[in-house]
Formats: structure tokens, sequence, C-alpha cells
């Protein structure tokens, strides 16, 4: 069995990393080390982490992304699993990334929707289908693969090792899950597993700002890999890859 860390970059969200910490004490496949990434929070995040049984890092440049790789660069495991404070996985969610990722080559991950909680059943509803399935399927569209979802992905060490230096780790306002998905490399591939679901709080849905303040992040994150690497050469290259190696890898990989 491979070792798993699951890794939750948090700042000022206490409450909420209490509930997520409480789902993974209940895994049905427990964690082998759980890191917090406290991101310069000023209310009782640490003694939550210590509480919940977590390794507590400190990451002081304030971003999600900053946060997130500060503890992707401090897990042990040999498969690195994600999610948000905000984030409540089901008792069998570790148990699934496992058994998905047993049997492939060592860069494939993982990544599933989730289910919105704290709000209405319409917001819930335009949540699921148009936030997050509009992302699964635009996104994708352009990747050549599926996204993956920050609140709900894991992903082998290895990726996180060769994609690590390329990757715009240190800026705070770029969706890090958007970033790392385009930065994967044209051998890395991603399963989308609509049965890998974790409970997502509304709040992005709470104001326009919120909302505005998030998606506004989405043509910063790709205006600076377009200039990294313009779509349609990243696609040209992934499709070359596929083409020499697919017979290769379909023999090694079971998805």
């Amino acid at each position: 069995m491979a070792t798993i860390s699951v890794v939750i970059p948090v700042r000022n969200d206490a409450p909420m990393l209490r509930v997520c910490l409480a789902a993974l004490a209940a895994q049905t496949r427990p964690a082998d080390e759980i890191i917090v990434v406290d991101n310069e929070s000023t209310d009782d995040t640490a003694e939550v982490a210590a509480a919940g049984n977590a390794r507590l890092i400190t990451e002081p440049v304030t971003g999600i992304f900053p946060a997130a790789a500060a503890g992707f660069d401090a897990a042990k495991g040999e498969i690195i699993a994600r999610l948000d404070a905000d984030s409540v996985p089901p008792p069998d969610w570790l148990e699934r990334i496992e058994a998905a990722l047993a049997d492939t080559d060592g860069l494939t991950a993982i990544t599933g929707p989730g289910d919105f909680y704290g709000s209405n059943r319409l917001v819930h509803w335009l949540g699921r289908t148009v936030y997050i399935g509009g992302m699964f399927v635009f996104v994708g569209a352009m990747l050549g693969h599926p996204p993956l979802f920050g609140s709900n992905f894991a992903m082998p060490s290895l990726v996180w090792r060769r994609v690590r230096g390329s990757v715009n780790r240190s800026l705070p306002h770029i969706h890090d899950d958007l970033d790392l998905s385009y930065h994967l490399e044209p051998d890395m591939s991603v399963i989308y597993d609509p049965e890998l679901r974790v409970g997502v709080s509304a709040r992005p849905f709470a104001s326009f700002s919120a909302l505005g303040r998030r998606l506004s992040w989405v043509p910063t994150t790709l205006s600076k890999d377009f200039r990294e690497q313009p779509p349609v050469a990243r696609f040209r290259a992934r499709r070359a890859w596929a083409r020499e190696h697919a017979p290769e890898r379909a023999r090694r990989t079971v998805t």
C-alpha cells in the first residue's frame, strides 16, 4: 500500500478546519500524515491542527498556492492528497484514491467534483452544475485532460517533484489547481472520478465581490501560463507524446 499525505492550506478557517479534520479522522483508510499549512492565520488554527493530530507548518507568503506548495514540499507520502479547510470528505475518500491509483503508472493524478453546502438548494445546484461542472467541461477541453479541482484531488509525489519548479507557486492571486493542471507534463494524466466527491462551502457565492474575486484569478492564471507555453504548443506536445507512447501506457495504466 502506498503512503498518503493529506495537505490542507488554511488562513483563518479554524472552525471549518475542525470539521475537515474530524472527517479525516473517520476515514476507512486513514491518512499516513495530515499537514496543515498555516498561512499567517490570526485565529486558533494551530490549536485545531494539534487537536486533529495534524502536522503544522507555516507559510508566511500569503496565497493559496504558496501555502499549498509548502505543504506539498513537506509531504512524505508517496501520494499527496489535497483538501481545502472547508472540504468535508466522505469516509471512503482516501480509500477510493488509494484504489484508483494503485495500478497506475505513478504519473496519474485523480480528481472529482464537490457538493456545496451552507446555502440554498438553487445556489448548491448552480455551484455544482455551472461553477464546477463548467470548469471540468471547458477547462478540460482546453487542457486536453480533466483539470484538478483544488478542493478534491490527489497526485503521486513524483508528479509534484517534477513540476514544482515550473508552476507559479509563489504568486498569491492565481488558481493553484488551474496552474498546476496546466503545468502537467505530456506523460502525466488525470483520472476524473464522478464518485470521488467532497462537501465544499458555498461561501464563494455569498456576494458578487467574493465570486468576482475568484473569477478574476482565472484570466490572471491563464495569461501567465499562456506566456510561458502557448496552449497550441502545449496541446501539440501532449498529442505528440500520446502518439508515440499511448500503446505502451495503455498496457501499464489501469483507469
